[in-house]
């Protein structure tokens, strides 16, 4: 009598036959249960991040908002009359620059670990980095076609 350890650990003697419900070998998949596993069956969905990937993320937006408000305040502090182009760039950089500084301070908050806040949160810091590169391009543009005032000589 051959005597081997199954799957589950417990000893099984080979002359002893054990039927099972059908089914009740298989393994299950977590995510649907009554189903199982394959390449069909989709990943559970996650609920959090880790915070070492939000700790990376706080840090990009700390320098990109950084360099967005380098830049307003270099801008700001150059001498000479503004235009209209002028005030139409800076109005797109300074909304952009706020809503950078928004996801920052979301970011910052324990709640940005939940997957949906943090996404959230990182679509406001896109936007935000939009409208500053709008405004960026527009007073580059500007400035090109002979309309810009001071925001690039300096």
């Amino acid at each position: 009598m051959a005597r081997f350890r199954e799957a589950t650990g417990q000893v099984v003697d080979s002359s002893v036959r054990v039927s099972q419900a059908p089914g009740a070998g298989e393994t299950q998949n977590p995510a649907m249960p009554g189903h199982a596993p394959g390449p069909e069956a989709p990943f559970p969905e996650r609920t959090t991040i880790d915070s070492t990937f939000r700790n990376g993320s706080l840090t990009a937006m700390g320098v990109v908002v950084a360099f967005s408000l380098g830049f307003l305040s270099r801008w700001a502090g150059l001498p000479g009359s503004w235009t209209g182009s002028d005030i139409f760039a800076v109005a797109a950089i300074t909304l952009g620059v706020s809503l950078q500084v928004k996801a920052l301070v979301d970011m910052l908050s324990v709640r940005s670990l939940i997957v949906v806040r943090y996404n959230r949160t990182v679509r406001v810091f896109l936007g935000g980095l939009i409208l500053v590169t709008a405004g960026i391009a527009a007073a580059i543009f500007a400035d090109l076609v002979g309309l810009g005032g001071i925001a690039l000589r300096g």
